[in-house]
């Protein structure tokens, strides 16, 4: 059986080479949109705008092409650059880019291919639009919380873990981001009389390692600073907490199903369906400077209450009957 990554590099190729896998089977005047996103957990957008493309009667192969650049290793940006210049070389009718990071690339390293993005920051902020009614040029898309979220999160899991008093965070310093995050997490700490224990992240190999040398009783508890290394690698550390029994807060309900104790945020699979709306519009003619950027705002708590027994932690009735989503 073929894998995931095998078959990503089948059908979308590689990062400078690689034809259109499917233009020998679909007609010339089928759109084709590339798809530039981060490796690991980040798949799930690309899942969801599939499903958006398809309600939206967009369906994959017939009406329209997804040339897909997975970008892997700790080089991440450096590999957005070369991905999305090759996918503009081959005149393809739109761009989609999933974070801020993997987005400014994009825009920086294209000059005339419309872009549609999905990033949890402010995007006038990081330079991408003018402004969310009127973009001002080539770039739209879908805003959704991320920072904003973070000193909410860390509250949830004290209420939920009542004797909490330091939980770890791993965080890549180099990313422009990271330090209004960790700053964010650092103030919610001090509200709270957590202590955060923070270590860097600045590549996959520093992560794993770090996670593998975390002392029993150094922390109560692991949350999750969104950043693209960090987020990108969730999986392994997922792993590498259960083996430890340290509870886990994260912020994408779909990764709870995969061991995380916890999360508060949003759905990356109903990002990307959403996100389905402009790529559709713009590929029916509308230029992305007509269409606001939407902000996207549901959130939502999901508890695995499977891994609350594994690592032996009790989560009160009270809290279980705020939860939106639970897996058992």
């Amino acid at each position: 059986m073929m894998d995931r990554r095998a078959f990503i590099t089948m059908v979308g190729g590689s990062f400078l080479a690689a034809p259109f896998a499917a233009a020998a089977q679909t007609p010339r005047n089928v759109p084709h949109v590339g798809i530039i996103h981060l490796g690991g957990h980040h798949q799930v957008v690309v899942d969801g705008l599939r499903q958006g493309l398809r309600e939206l009667g967009l369906e994959e192969g017939q009406h329209v092409v997804l040339d897909i650049r997975e970008i892997e290793g700790d080089s991440y940006v450096q590999g957005a650059e070369p991905a999305a210049r090759d996918l503009e070389s081959r005149k393809i009718n739109l761009i989609y880019s999933v974070t801020s990071s993997v987005s400014t690339a994009v825009k920086r390293a294209t000059t005339q291919v419309p872009i549609v993005f999905y990033v949890g920051v402010d995007p006038v902020a990081v330079g991408l639009v003018e402004s969310f009614a009127k973009p001002g040029g080539r770039l739209t898309g879908v805003h959704g919380l991320s920072r904003e979220l973070i000193a909410k999160r860390l509250e949830i899991l004290k209420e939920m873990i009542p004797n909490l008093g330091r939980v770890v965070t791993f965080y890549n310093p180099a990313e422009a981001l990271a330090p209004e995050r960790i700053r964010r997490l650092r103030e919610a700490g001090r509200l709270l009389a957590v202590q955060i224990i923070e270590r860097h992240g600045a590549s996959f190999d520093e992560l794993r390692l770090g996670m593998q040398r975390l002392k029993p009783q150094e922390a109560h508890a692991y949350f999750h600073t969104p950043g693209a290394t960090v987020t990108s690698q969730a999986l392994l550390i997922i792993d590498a907490a259960l083996a430890k029994k340290l509870p886990t807060m994260f912020h994408e309900e779909g990764l709870v199903v995969r061991g995380p104790l916890a999360s508060y945020g949003h759905s990356f699979r109903e990002v990307g369906r959403i996100s389905a709306k402009h790529v559709q519009r713009i590929l029916a003619g509308t230029h992305p400077k007509d269409l606001p950027v939407e902000n996207y705002d549901k959130v939502a708590l999901a508890l695995n209450i499977r891994t609350a027994r594994e690592i032996g932690l009790t989560i009160s009735q009270s809290f279980l009957a705020r939860a939106d989503q639970i897996i058992e």
